[in-house]
């Protein structure tokens, strides 16, 4: 004999709805984490005047990211133009390029020349 009510029968459906619910949600989570997780790896930070790290390696293809924490406008300037130049980079302003041909990349800040970094692209 089923003793269940049909308001006990709504709740325990509500109760699963919202489990599902907090699953996707998780899910979701977890794969936002590994897209960041993945960007950030091929992030350059601008802090103190110097690019960190100041040699990335990077696979062609993939996105490239500087972000500026100093308080001072940054650019970022391919020595040999095989990427677009950045404009002035603001406090917490980004500037992402793709990587193209295997090679190395080297590149400056325009606004400070004495700040310089590498990127050097292998093959995908």
């Amino acid at each position: 004999m089923n003793t269940m009510t049909p308001r006990n029968k709504r709740m325990g459906l509500l109760c699963a709805i919202s489990f599902l619910n907090l699953s996707i949600f998780a899910l979701a989570g977890e794969m936002k984490d590994a897209d960041s997780a993945s960007s950030m790896q091929n992030t350059v930070e601008i802090k103190d005047f110097a690019f960190n790290p100041q040699t990335l390696t990077v696979k062609s293809g993939e996105k490239v990211t500087w972000i500026n924490r100093d308080e001072e406008p940054h650019t970022i300037v391919s020595v040999e133009k095989q990427f677009k130049k950045s404009t002035a980079l603001d406090t917490e302003q980004e500037f992402t390029i793709t990587a193209g041909a295997p090679g190395t990349y080297t590149y400056f800040c325009s606004v400070h020349p004495k700040m310089t970094g590498t990127i050097v692209v292998e093959k995908s």
